[in-house]
């Protein structure tokens, strides 16, 4: 009798344009230090940001994640390590926006993990981060990545009362590999959380992301564009997902750069005020760009 062994996902191999060199200069090293010294995270590193050198080296942007580093959801695509969080830090907004003036930073994301653990979902810490940069930095543009915070408005309500200058929030894969893909999270929560963000400051850009490779189809990407404009997002990027540990969920499909090229073209058709597409593109991809873009477009609009 021959024994069977379980099934298990076909890893793929990374074609040559996934290729990047990087460029460990003493720039980069300099700020990876500094980091450490002030006991901060960003998502660059934890989520190993193949763009990392070019953001905090050439284009002076940064991910900085708050609210610890231990995720409270443990969704089959990230790499953020999850568990019990850590007891809240008060004192991380200022050290947080202190980093964003020694690292001279034109544009900065503020990101969260997943706290599940509190009432607000972590948003009164991130309000104040917010508030925090504008006191120290206030030539630098603030991008706020939140998670949907339970899908609670009073939380949202808190953080848009900052007035960010982008409310960002991902969608991540399309409706039909949600339920496999994220954890706790929803569709059309996440559309819900982006149309009440824009309802609660019309002025402030929305954006949200998609990872592709799962399994997903072209028709289906093209649903993630109309559910997002139906719902006034103005800013989208898409990106190719790539696997980081074997215990994740396995890649499906690599896109080409012209591909990618195509859905760039097909989002911008659909009235989206900027989009990037690539290989190597994620959320925070060129983020300076893309609040010029959006404001151009209000400008525009206004006038």
């Amino acid at each position: 009798m021959s024994s069977c062994k379980p099934n298990k996902e076909e890893h793929m191999r990374k074609p040559d344009w996934l290729k990047i060199k990087l460029n460990t200069n003493d720039e980069y090293r300099g700020l990876k230090k500094m980091m450490r010294e002030k006991n901060l995270h960003t998502v660059c590193e934890e989520a190993r940001c193949p763009n990392i050198h070019e953001c905090w080296g050439e284009r002076r942007t940064a991910t900085f994640m708050i609210l610890g580093d231990i995720c409270t959801r443990a969704c089959r695509f990230c790499a953020v390590k999850t568990g019990l969080p850590n007891e809240l830090d008060l004192q991380e907004p200022e050290r947080v926006a202190d980093s964003v003036v020694l690292m001279n930073l034109k544009h900065v994301v503020i990101t969260v993990v997943a706290r599940d653990d509190l009432k607000d979902g972590g948003a009164s810490v991130l309000a104040e981060t917010v508030r925090a940069i504008r006191r120290k930095s206030p030539q630098t543009s603030v991008e706020v990545l939140p998670s949907d915070m339970g899908g609670i408005e009073e939380n949202l309500q808190i953080l848009m009362d900052a007035k960010p200058d982008i409310l960002n929030h991902n969608i991540e894969t399309v409706r039909s590999l949600t339920k496999r893909v994220r954890a706790r999270a929803t569709y059309d929560r996440s559309l819900e959380f982006l149309r009440r963000s824009k309802e609660m400051q019309p002025e402030i850009p929305t954006k949200s992301s998609l990872m592709i490779g799962l399994g997903e189809t072209e028709e289906e990407i093209i649903e993630v564009m109309d559910d997002l404009r139906a719902n006034n997002v103005d800013i989208m990027t898409i990106g190719q997902y790539l696997q980081p540990t074997k215990k994740h969920i396995a890649v499906k499909k690599y896109y080409s750069p012209l591909e990618f090229g195509k859905l760039r073209k097909i989002a911008m058709d659909k009235g989206f005020s900027h989009c990037e597409a690539g290989p190597l593109v994620r959320s925070s991809y060129h983020a300076d760009e893309q609040v010029n873009a959006a404001t151009k477009q209000r400008q525009m609009l206004n006038q």
